[in-house]
């Protein structure tokens, strides 16, 4: 199947036939950006008021058992249409977007957000849709609907991140001739990198990676964001995992000296859909690089993982 004009059709069929869809993707044609500069990287701010929903989204165990999971197609509108991926993933378009071009591609079943098992379908799934970049949000790390298995996928070019890591200085960890990880310490936050010209090579990186990193006390995986997209230029796979330690920073919330930012991916990409004006127009370049240090990682919390991945590497490289 050519996913790519399939996907076509059916962002023209349902900004067309579906209001919401239409009328939210006509809004972005107007919405305000400005742009801040975190020494190596770039950060733009959108001021995009229909991201309340998922910013604000109520994640507790309570929250999700009282209201109808969104994701799940019982619950959909009858004019939300899909596209099928495989035996396990539909294709659709998301009605409250950051993206000219956004999806989201869930599970048909309602199963938890985890990555396990998935990290070869986010390759492939980057391969089909070549225009776009597919994004993980952990279940404590931005995901909105953390009980039903997702990623999403936005329009390549629209995270300042995704171009800058080509020219970050990058400590190598593990490398070959289908390619290499490493990390990066010098775009505001740490994350790791890989790019691989195989899929068995892409998936052996990523998940020794999430082996190493350490999983909170009650949850079943390491708290990352992940961004994904197949180079239709130089042939590879590229990967980005941020690890995280904390899902909000203190500031999260409502009212004086408060701030609606919740970021997931998509903000580690460099790109924040702010749903305040009031945050949109005060954000400073600071006070971002100040709740990055708050979610993200450290140097020092990351050091024995970026020290023991060559050696863990060497164990389990196949004779």
């Amino acid at each position: 199947m050519d996913y790519s004009k399939a996907i076509d059709r059916l962002i023209t069929k349902q900004l067309r036939d579906w209001e919401l869809a239409g009328r939210n993707y006509g809004a972005l044609a107007g919405i305000a950006t400005r742009t801040l500069s975190l020494g190596e990287s770039n950060i733009v701010l959108q001021f995009n008021p229909e991201r309340r929903r998922s910013t604000a989204a109520a994640i507790d165990k309570r929250s999700l058992a009282k209201r109808q999971c969104f994701l799940c197609s019982e619950n959909q509108p009858a004019k939300q249409k899909a596209i099928l991926w495989g035996d396990h993933y539909k294709i659709q378009v998301n009605p409250y977007p950051i993206f000219d071009r956004h999806l989201t591609i869930a599970d048909l079943n309602h199963v938890p957000q985890l990555l396990a098992g998935r990290v070869g379908d986010m390759l492939q799934i980057a391969k089909d849709l070549p225009d776009f970049v597919i994004f993980y949000n952990g279940p404590q790390c931005g995901a909105s609907a953390p009980d039903h298995a997702h990623f999403q996928a936005g329009c390549k070019g629209s995270m300042p991140l995704c171009g800058e890591i080509a020219h970050a200085t990058t400590q190598l960890m593990a490398d070959g001739d289908e390619g290499f990880i490493g990390f990066i310490d010098m775009l505001g936050r740490n994350l790791f990198t890989i790019e691989t010209s195989t899929q068995r090579a892409a998936e052996r990186f990523a998940l020794r990676l999430l082996d190493l990193l350490p999983v909170p006390v009650g949850a079943d995986e390491p708290m990352v964001n992940v961004l994904c997209w197949w180079d239709t230029i130089d042939r590879v796979w590229r990967l980005v995992i941020f690890p995280r330690r904390k899902h909000r920073p203190a500031c999260y919330g409502e009212g004086e000296g408060r701030l609606m930012v919740s970021p997931a991916s998509v903000d580690m990409g460099g790109l924040w859909a702010v749903p305040e004006r009031k945050d949109f127009e005060s954000l400073t370049a600071p006070q971002v690089q100040a709740i990055f240090d708050e979610l993200c990682m450290t140097r020092k919390d990351l050091s024995p993982v970026i020290n023991g991945y060559t050696h863990h590497w060497e164990d389990i490289q196949p004779i």
